[in-house]
């Protein structure tokens, strides 16, 4: 068996625009599920609330304990039926963002757990009201934490993005699928592709690395 690249070279632009929407939508997913994530996170730090901690709850079950892959369907394939049309790429971002959302809510409440409580008390004794005490006190200790689970999660992103190439969404997988289907190289064309998966993961490693760094760099300063 030989082996013959010259495919891939043909269409390695495509290839690179597929990388660059695949980065595109998973720093969107990543935004939503920060967002999501934190107001999940901090929903189930209270169980006295016990209906918004209930829906959390059923939020973190639901979407820890299906596929993705079907969430995904359900938002592409499921909503036309209720006459609601979202762009594949909007289907991708939504679909990969309320996943992650589920994972980062529980870095959240891991996170503010691990700081101690007498920091609260402290808080609430000087006259803070407790949301006062969780963005002035909490939070910003807990976010330190949180960066190194976080940036594990950006990487399972940037590699779970490849499921949104059976929403239509160009992007690296699904270029990849293209050149394939006219070319027939499936060998190479996978090399590459799985090379250039490997190079995104590993500058978003590196890239987190030298943040966590600096952060915490900046807090012995302080």
């Amino acid at each position: 068996m030989e082996f013959d690249f010259s495919p891939v070279w043909e269409g390695f632009p495509d290839l690179l625009h597929g990388a660059l929407v695949t980065v595109e939508v998973t720093v969107a997913s990543l935004v939503l599920s920060i967002i999501v994530g934190l107001l999940i996170g901090m929903a189930r730090l209270n169980p006295a609330r016990r209906i918004v901690y209930g829906v959390a709850s059923t939020y973190v079950l639901f979407f820890r304990g299906t596929p993705l892959l079907v969430q995904l369907f359900l938002l592409f394939f499921g909503l036309p039926q209720f006459d609601i049309m979202l762009p594949a790429f909007f289907c991708g971002v939504i679909g990969l963002g309320l996943y992650s959302g589920s994972y980062v809510s529980e870095i959240v409440r891991g996170a503010i757990q691990s700081i101690d409580r007498g920091q609260m008390e402290a808080a609430r004794s000087m006259g803070m009201s407790y949301g006062q005490a969780m963005r002035i006190i909490i939070l910003p200790q807990a976010i330190l934490r949180m960066v190194p689970p976080l940036g594990n999660e950006f990487i399972a992103l940037i590699k779970n993005s490849a499921l949104v190439s059976l929403l239509t969404i160009s992007d690296l997988m699904h270029e990849g699928q293209k050149i394939i289907s006219v070319s027939y190289r499936s060998l190479e064309v996978y090399l590459i592709v799985a090379l250039i998966y490997l190079v995104l993961t590993s500058a978003a490693g590196m890239t987190l690395r030298l943040l966590e760094r600096r952060m915490r760099l900046g807090g012995m300063v302080q």
